[in-house]
C-alpha cells in the first residue's frame, strides 16, 4: 500500500557543500528581495534593499559574509543570480567587479516551475526556486537553467541603431495613417503624405463633396505632418548612423557586416540587424544558433501522441523575425541557388502546400549558411555577390 506523507514531520536539513554563500536577487522598481542560504543554515533568508541602493545591497552582502563566518570560523564567496529583466545587465557589472562575488544572469523561461493550473506565485518563491537553480547549476547538472551572456557595454550599444529605427519606423505608420485616415473621412483617397510635395498638395486638395478642408482638420493635418518631418529627418541621421556601423571594416579583417552586404539582396538594414542582433555572438554550433533565433522545432511527442508544436520562439525575436523576411526576399533575388532550389523542390513534393512552415525552415537553413559565411568564409552555393 501507498503511505500517505504527514505534511507535518520536519524538513530535512539542506545541505550545502559548495562552499559558498548563494544569493538571488529579485528585482522590481521599488525594491530588491535578496534571498540567501549559507553553509551551516537550515533555511534562507530574506532582507529587502530599496531599488537601485547599491550600497544598501553591498552592505547586505557584507553581512551575510560576516554571519557566515560567524558561524563557521570561515570566509565564504557569493554566488549571486538575477533574472534578465527590464533592469538590463548594468547591476551584473557592477556586481561583477568584486573578486568575492561570482554574478549570473539566467534566462527565467528556461526554468522548470510546476506544472498545476493554478500556482502560486511570490517575490519569495521565485527567490527560492532561484536558489534551487544556482545551486543545481553549479553543482553541474545537464539542462537546469540557462545562463545569459552578457554582451560588453560596445556590444550592447551597437543593437541601439537599429532597434531605434524600428521604433522610429513604427511610430512613422502611425502618423501616416493617422493622416490617411483623417482625410479619408473627407473623401479624399490619394493622398500620400511620405511625398516631398506633401504641403503643396494638400493647400490644393479637395473633399468629396468639392469643398476645402475646413480650418481644424487642416491644422489638425499640419501638425501631423509636422510631427512627421520631425520623425522623417530622425530616421535619417539613425540611418546613417547604421551605414557607419556596416561600413567599419579593415582591409585585413572585414566586418560580418560588410561582408553580409556584399551578397545580393541584403540591403544596410539586414545587414545591421543580423550582426547586431546575433551573429556578433560565438556559438559553437549550428543548434546554438539556430536556438538563440527560436528557429528549432518543438515537438510534443508522449506515448501514441506525436505532433509538431513550430517553431519554439523562444530566442531573439528581432533576429527571427529579420530572418523569416530575408528568406521570402532570398527566394526573389536568389532563385538558382541551393537553398532556395531546396525551398521549391520541398514544397512541389507538398503539393503547393505548407509554405508557410517550409519558408521557416528555409530561414534556419539561410541563418546556418550565413554565420559560416561570416565565420569562416565558406561562400552559399549558388549565391550571386554584388558587383564592387
Amino acid at each position: 500500500m501507498f503511505a500517505i506523507a504527514d505534511g507535518s514531520e520536519t524538513q530535512a536539513a539542506i545541505r550545502v557543500d559548495l562552499a559558498a554563500i548563494f544569493v538571488s536577487m529579485e528585482l522590481s522598481k521599488s525594491t530588491w528581495l535578496v534571498t540567501s542560504l549559507s553553509p551551516g543554515s537550515e533555511k534562507m533568508s530574506r532582507h529587502s534593499v530599496i531599488g537601485g541602493d547599491i550600497a544598501g545591497l553591498f552592505a547586505c552582502f557584507a553581512d551575510l559574509r560576516r554571519k557566515t563566518q560567524a558561524r563557521t570560523d570561515k570566509l565564504y564567496p557569493l554566488v549571486v543570480i538575477q533574472e534578465a529583466g527590464l533592469d538590463g545587465f548594468w547591476l551584473h557589472r557592477v556586481i561583477d567587479r568584486e573578486d568575492w562575488i561570482e554574478s549570473h544572469v539566467v534566462d527565467a523561461a528556461s526554468i522548470a516551475v510546476s506544472r498545476r493550473r493554478r500556482r502560486a506565485k511570490t517575490d519569495r518563491i521565485d527567490g527560492e526556486t532561484l536558489i534551487r537553480a544556482l545551486m543545481a547549476y553549479k553543482r553541474g547538472e545537464p539542462r537546469v537553467c540557462s545562463m545569459v551572456r552578457v554582451p560588453s557595454p560596445e556590444e550592447e550599444d551597437r543593437r541601439r541603431v537599429c532597434r531605434e529605427r524600428k521604433a522610429l519606423v513604427a511610430e512613422r505608420i502611425v502618423h501616416v495613417n493617422r493622416v490617411k485616415g483623417l482625410l479619408f473621412s473627407q473623401g479624399i483617397r490619394d493622398y500620400d503624405p511620405l511625398r516631398r510635395d506633401r504641403r503643396k498638395r494638400l493647400e490644393a486638395l479637395r473633399t468629396g463633396d468639392g469643398r476645402a478642408l475646413s480650418g481644424h482638420i487642416g491644422a489638425q493635418i499640419r501638425r501631423e505632418l509636422d510631427r512627421l518631418e520631425v520623425l522623417l529627418e530622425q530616421i535619417r541621421v539613425v540611418e546613417v548612423e547604421r551605414d557607419a556601423l556596416v561600413a567599419e571594416a579593415t582591409p585585413d579583417i572585414p566586418q560580418p557586416a560588410a561582408m553580409l552586404l556584399s551578397i545580393k539582396g541584403i540591403g544596410p538594414e539586414f545587414a545591421a540587424v543580423l550582426y547586431s542582433e546575433g551573429l556578433f555572438r560565438h556559438f559553437g554550433n549550428r543548434r546554438q544558433l539556430a536556438a538563440y533565433a527560436g528557429l528549432v522545432p518543438s515537438p510534443w511527442q508522449s506515448g501514441s501522441i506525436d505532433r509538431e508544436q513550430g517553431v519554439s520562439k523562444a530566442g531573439n525575436p528581432r533576429l527571427r523575425t529579420t530572418m523569416v523576411q530575408l528568406a521570402w526576399l532570398w527566394l526573389r533575388h536568389q532563385p538558382d541557388s541551393a537553398l532556395a532550389r531546396w525551398f521549391k523542390q520541398r514544397v512541389e513534393y507538398n503539393g503547393g502546400r505548407l509554405r508557410k512552415a517550409t519558408i521557416v525552415a528555409l530561414a534556419r537553413k539561410l541563418l546556418i549558411a550565413l554565420w559560416k559565411y561570416v565565420t569562416a568564409g565558406v561562400v552559399i552555393e549558388g549565391a550571386i555577390m554584388k558587383v564592387a
